[in-house]
């Protein structure tokens, strides 16, 4: 009798609001492949020309790759940020915690309820 496993990946990044927010990106700080994150903690920064803003985790588990493309050009987080400029790639630790996380329909509500 064998056993099954699969293990839940996920992709990190940030949203096309947050990019507007911050304006011209310039700078991209990210965790080291190897290394743990977990769920509301810093995993590193984005610097725009206005401001240097952490990048918290959604959720736990272990970088299993960054996006080499954003060390040197930061910039394509302002170009595409929900396509070819993700962050980071994760094992999920804990693949529960995407549960509470919102739909793209509902964060598009709660953005525009802020506004």
């Amino acid at each position: 009798m064998g056993c099954l496993w699969r293990a839940m990946w996920g992709t990190v990044g940030i949203t096309e609001h947050a990019q507007e927010e911050l304006g011209d990106i310039v700078y991209v700080d990210l965790p080291r492949v190897g290394g743990t994150v977990a769920k509301g903690k810093t995993i590193g920064s984005v610097e725009s020309v206005k401001a240097v803003s952490d990048i918290y985790s959604p959720v736990s588990g272990e970088v299993v790759e960054i996006n080499e493309l954003l060390s040197t050009s930061p910039e394509k987080l302002n170009e595409d940020p929900h396509g070819a400029a993700w962050l980071i790639k994760v094992k999920l630790s804990e693949p529960d915690e995407i549960k509470n996380h919102l739909s793209n329909l509902e964060y598009q509500t709660y953005i525009g309820e802020k506004s």
